[in-house]
């Protein structure tokens, strides 16, 4: 028999009773190479012959060789069976040979050191990876979510970089547990600035949780981060980014007062930070998507701003019932898009301003024509950007989707 016992950082001494019998009786014990020192000083004399399950390839050799007629305990970190040494296991012995003794998981203890329920939590590994699964976790913005961590390859320096890249340094709390289970285990709660701990241990890993919205007063007058706003779940990452979302609030050349329509508003994102540079405008935002007027009236108290209207509907038969507009910002797509924009440019006040971001030059050459035979001065521009993102110990440019903004503008006798 082999028995595999899950430990936490402290092991052997934190082992219960029946699982330090067991290593006791053990003709042969293999374990991380790390805890070979404290076993010696555990046993003392007594101590079995160890060897080094960090070569796994090797372990299950020796373990093959092994006396059939006499005990071996293999040492793993938490639960074998979960992302442990016990699928490697076995896959090269016969199952009857192996029993299991689980510990508790580094999540496990990771959560119950700052005291937070996990049932809603999840998980990503960066063991021998580069860090873009977590990049795309991040955008499905999870309550909370463990990363563990790789000290060679993904540690918690990449975890914070992913943050930065996504604008969502804000938006959680990063606790760094080091040594979980051992007497000198360090918990700790990083802020966006702290830096990491000089003698950062490699038996680490990171768990992010979600923070409460900034209070208001404290956001950035202009081009807010992209995790102030809620999204659809089920459509992580769709909205303005950033980056974009400051250029197409440049080119509506916001007015004191007036009505801006932000048709496909999304979750809001563009028409909202518009009120908070202009509290006079009157936003209407329209959206088809179901759900979406609690979003965009959440996001709002968010930021402590009060739309006119938010409607759900489709355009451009939701338009009627609208005061004529100033400015329009023309999002989304569809096959009526043509139809919303010539809607639109009937009700374009004198002065007037559409803005119409787009991903396709299709579209802009479906679009294009429309304004100009309405006698509007017609802009184009392209709008790419990147953000540094980590990539091994350095930084790598990620690209964003580049954007095509067309603009039109009124005459003001027109």
């Amino acid at each position: 028999m082999i028995e595999v016992i899950g430990t936490d950082a402290g092991a052997p001494a934190s082992l219960p009773p029946a699982q330090q019998q067991l290593l006791r009786q053990a003709a042969l014990v293999a374990a991380p190479r790390r805890l070979h020192q404290a076993l010696q000083s555990w046993a003392g004399a007594a101590c079995p012959p160890l060897i080094a399950s960090d070569q796994p390839e090797l372990l299950l050799e020796q373990l093959r060789q092994h006396h059939p007629g006499e005990l071996a305990v293999v040492l793993a970190s938490g639960d074998p069976l979960w992302f442990g040494i016990g699928r490697l296991l076995l896959e090269g012995l016969p199952a009857e040979q192996l029993r299991f003794h689980p510990a508790p998981s580094s999540l496990q203890l990771a959560f119950a050191r700052i005291g937070r329920p996990w049932q809603d939590a999840s998980w990503l590994s960066l063991h021998g990876r580069d860090p873009e699964p977590l990049a795309a976790r991040l955008q499905q913005r999870p309550a909370a979510l463990a990363v563990l961590t790789d000290p060679t390859r993904g540690g918690a320096d990449a975890v914070r970089r992913c943050l930065r890249a996504a604008g969502l340094e804000q938006a959680y709390a990063l606790w760094l547990c080091e040594r979980l289970g051992h007497s000198a285990e360090r918990v700790q709660r990083l802020g966006p600035g702290d830096a990491l701990p000089a003698d950062l241990d490699p038996l680490h890993l990171v768990v992010l949780v979600a923070e409460p919205p900034p209070r208001p007063e404290r956001l950035p007058l202009f081009g807010l981060p992209d995790g102030v706003f809620l999204q659809h779940p089920d459509r992580p990452g769709l909205m303005t980014k950033r980056e974009v979302r400051i250029q197409l609030l440049a080119d509506l050349d916001l007015p004191e007062a007036g009505v801006l329509w932000d048709i496909g508003a999304g979750v809001g994102s563009v028409g909202l930070e518009a009120l908070r540079l202009r509290p006079g405008l009157q936003l209407w935002a329209l959206e088809q998507r179901g759900g979406s007027a609690a979003l965009i009236h959440a996001n709002a108290e968010r930021l402590a701003v009060r739309p006119a209207g938010v409607v759900e509907g489709r355009a451009p038969e939701a338009l009627v019932g609208l005061p004529d507009p100033q400015r329009v910002l023309l999002g989304g797509g569809g096959r009526e898009r043509q139809a919303v924009l010539q809607a639109a440019l009937e009700r374009l006040q004198p002065g007037g301003v559409v803005v119409i971001p787009l991903a396709t030059l299709e579209a802009l050459a479906e679009l294009r024509p429309l304004l100009e035979q309405a006698g509007l001065t017609v802009a184009v521009q392209q709008l790419q950007a990147w953000r540094g993102a980590p990539l091994a110990d350095g930084t790598r440019l990620a690209p964003l989707n580049p954007v095509l903004v067309l603009r039109g503008e009124r005459a003001v006798s027109g």
